[in-house]
C-alpha cells in the first residue's frame, strides 16, 4: 500500500485475520477434525502484537483514504472489539456496525457455547465530522420494497461453486467471503468507476464483486497461492451491463422541474383543477404557473401549505390531477419532463 498515491481511495474493504487463538485441533463428536483457521497468517504472538499489526494496517489505509472515502472491517468476537479500540483512537469515525447473520453457520461443536452465528463489520469514515461520503440510502430502500434497511443482514456462509477449492478439492481459503455480502457493501458506500481497495484480497472476493458492479479495484495479498487464485477469478468476471450499475438518482439530484414546465409541455393546461388525494381540497392552475386556492394564490408548495393550515408542503405529492386511470400526482407528470430531458441529453 505504500506504492499507492495519498487520498486516492473511495473505498476500503478489510478482511483481516481474526487471531483466533486456536488451541490444537477442534474435532465434531464423532472425533473427526474440523477443517478450521490454523493458518500462519492467523497467529499473533500476544495481543500486543496484534493490536500492533492492526494499528499499522489501518494507518495505512487511512493514508490512501479520500477525505470523502470509508472503511468497512469485518471480524468476529476475538477481533473486532479491538480494531474498533483501534479505529477510534486513530481518528476514524465509526458511522454503523454491521451484523452478518449466518443462515448456516457451523454449529458449536462442543456444546460448551453458544453457537457463533455472526460476524459484525464495522463501517467507519476516515475523519470525525466527515462530510460527502457514499451512502447509496435510496437504492438500497428501494431494492428493500421501500423499507430502510436494517443493520443486520441474513446471508449464508460461502458454498457451492462460489467456493474456490484446490486441487484436492478442498476449499482453498478457510475463510472465503459470499459474494451477495460484498454486493451490499459496495452497493451501499460506493458509486461506479470508485476504487476499491482490498488490504486482504485472499481469495479475490472483493475485486470480483467491484469488477463486476463497475468499480475499479487494488487488492493486496502476501500469500502467492492465494493471489494467483485471485488472479484468475478477476480475469474471469464480465462486468455487469453499464445500465444496472448505473446511481440511482435521487430527488435532490434530479434536474429541476418548474411547475410551469408542466403548462409549457401540456401535460397540464390552465384552468385545470388540483386536488388533494382524496379529492377533497381543490385549486386552479393559472397560465403563469401559479395556482389559487380561494383569495391566496402562490406556487404549488405554498398554496399547498395554506390548504393545510401547515407551515410547509411538498407540493409535487400533495397535489394531483386527473387522468384516463384516475387522480394522480403531479409528480408524476414531472418525471415525464425530467425523462425527455435525459433522452434529450443523451
Amino acid at each position: 500500500m505504500e506504492k499507492l498515491p495519498a487520498a486516492s481511495v473511495d473505498l476500503v474493504f478489510a478482511d483481516p485475520p481474526y487471531n483466533l487463538q486456536l488451541k490444537g485441533d477442534l474435532k465434531r463428536p464423532d472425533d473427526s477434525r474440523v477443517d478450521a483457521v490454523d493458518d500462519a497468517w492467523d497467529k499473533f504472538e500476544s495481543f500486543e502484537a496484534y493490536d500492533a499489526f492492526t494499528r499499522a494496517w489501518l494507518l495505512a489505509c487511512r493514508r490512501v483514504m479520500k477525505p470523502t472515502a470509508t472503511l468497512w472491517v469485518i471480524g468476529s468476537y476475538h477481533n473486532i472489539f479491538r480494531v474498533g479500540t483501534i479505529l477510534q483512537d486513530l481518528g476514524f469515525w465509526i458511522l454503523n456496525d454491521v451484523i452478518w447473520r449466518k443462515s448456516n453457520p457451523m454449529p458449536n461443536f462442543r456444546g460448551r457455547r453458544f453457537t457463533n452465528a455472526h460476524e459484525t463489520m464495522i463501517w467507519a469514515a476516515r475523519d470525525a465530522g466527515a462530510k460527502g461520503y457514499t451512502f447509496n440510502y435510496e437504492a438500497l430502500k428501494a431494492g428493500n420494497e421501500d423499507v430502510q434497511v436494517r443493520s443486520d443482514w441474513t446471508l449464508s456462509l460461502c458454498t457451492g461453486d462460489e467456493r474456490l477449492k484446490d486441487d484436492s478439492g478442498k476449499k482453498l481459503h478457510p475463510t472465503q467471503k459470499p459474494e451477495a455480502l460484498l454486493a451490499r457493501v459496495i452497493l451501499s458506500s460506493s458509486r461506479p468507476d470508485d476504487l476499491v481497495l482490498d488490504p486482504f484480497t485472499g481469495t479475490g472476493t472483493t475485486g470480483a464483486v467491484a469488477k463486476k458492479l463497475g468499480r475499479r479495484f487494488v487488492g493486496v495479498e502476501r500469500l502467492r497461492e492465494y493471489a494467483d487464485a485471485a488472479q484468475a477469478r478477476l480475469d474471469s468476471v464480465l462486468p455487469l451491463p453499464a445500465a444496472s450499475v448505473a446511481p440511482f438518482q435521487t430527488a435532490r439530484e434530479a434536474p429541476r422541474v418548474p411547475f410551469a414546465a408542466l403548462i409549457e409541455r401540456g401535460l397540464v393546461t390552465p384552468g385545470t383543477t388540483l386536488t388533494d388525494a382524496k379529492g377533497r381540497v381543490k385549486a386552479l392552475v393559472r397560465a403563469d404557473g401559479a395556482v389559487s386556492f380561494g383569495q391566496s394564490v402562490g406556487s404549488i408548495h405554498r398554496i399547498g401549505a395554506i390548504a393545510q393550515g401547515l407551515e410547509a408542503c411538498n407540493g409535487w405529492t400533495f397535489w394531483h390531477v386527473e387522468t384516463p386511470k384516475g387522480l394522480a400526482p403531479i409528480d408524476t407528470l414531472r418525471a415525464v419532463v425530467r425523462a425527455e430531458q435525459r433522452i434529450a441529453a443523451e
